[in-house]
């Protein structure tokens, strides 16, 4: 059995980041997995996973709307955590994938690239006995949709789902939708939101 604790949506809230590597450590999870917007606007970077990193936790993290991919490969370098935007991690017979799928705002990406590089990462841990795919934003087209009109799913994350069909995924980015769990053929979605998630596998 694995622990893993994800949230996101941290915005640069330092305090926030400790109580959350506070509930990392409690807890005793094997794996912390931030699914993006953990800086506010590019505004702030400093403590927001060196909490984690000095309870000795491993931390996979992507990008999300409000920072660029390469702001997240510099924290990731900083602090040896993994970058899993377009890349896959594995813990045991867990295999994790991952893509921001940012459709709006500066770092948009297109959908056909968030496909591209969710399809890249999964080739990576396809034979993994679990699967677990990373996003920031939502699936298109699930409930978590119709929690704001501002903030639409991701048709890619949406077409990597219906065809890799991971047994997990999970985002945040809605905010209102904060712990919403949703059931899409077999897979489980959870927005893990900025309270963060335990999950055990």
């Amino acid at each position: 059995m694995s622990k893993i604790l994800a949230a996101g949506d941290i915005h640069g809230d330092i305090t926030l980041a400790r109580k959350l590597a506070d509930r990392a450590e409690s807890e005793k999870v094997d794996l912390v997995v931030l699914c993006g917007d953990l800086t506010l606007s590019e505004k702030s970077t400093e403590h927001l996973i060196g909490p984690f990193i000095q309870k000795n936790k491993k931390v996979l993290l992507i990008p999300g709307n409000h920072e660029s991919i390469a702001t997240i490969d510099f924290l990731a370098e900083l602090y040896g955590a993994t970058n899993l935007h377009g890349y896959s991690f594995k813990l045991g017979d867990i295999g994790l994938f991952g893509c921001s799928g940012v459709n709006i705002g500066i770092h948009k990406i297109p959908e056909n690239e968030i496909f591209d590089l969710l399809k890249k990462a999964h080739s990576q841990i396809k034979d993994q006995k679990t699967k677990i795919m990373v996003t920031h934003v939502h699936p298109d087209g699930i409930k978590m949709s119709k929690f704001t009109p501002y903030f639409p799913g991701s048709t890619g994350v949406k077409e990597a789902l219906y065809l890799f069909k991971p047994d997990l995924i999970l985002c945040s980015h809605v905010h209102e939708a904060e712990g919403v769990e949703e059931i899409v053929g077999k897979t489980k979605i959870i927005n893990v939101g900025r309270s963060g998630k335990i999950i055990e596998i």
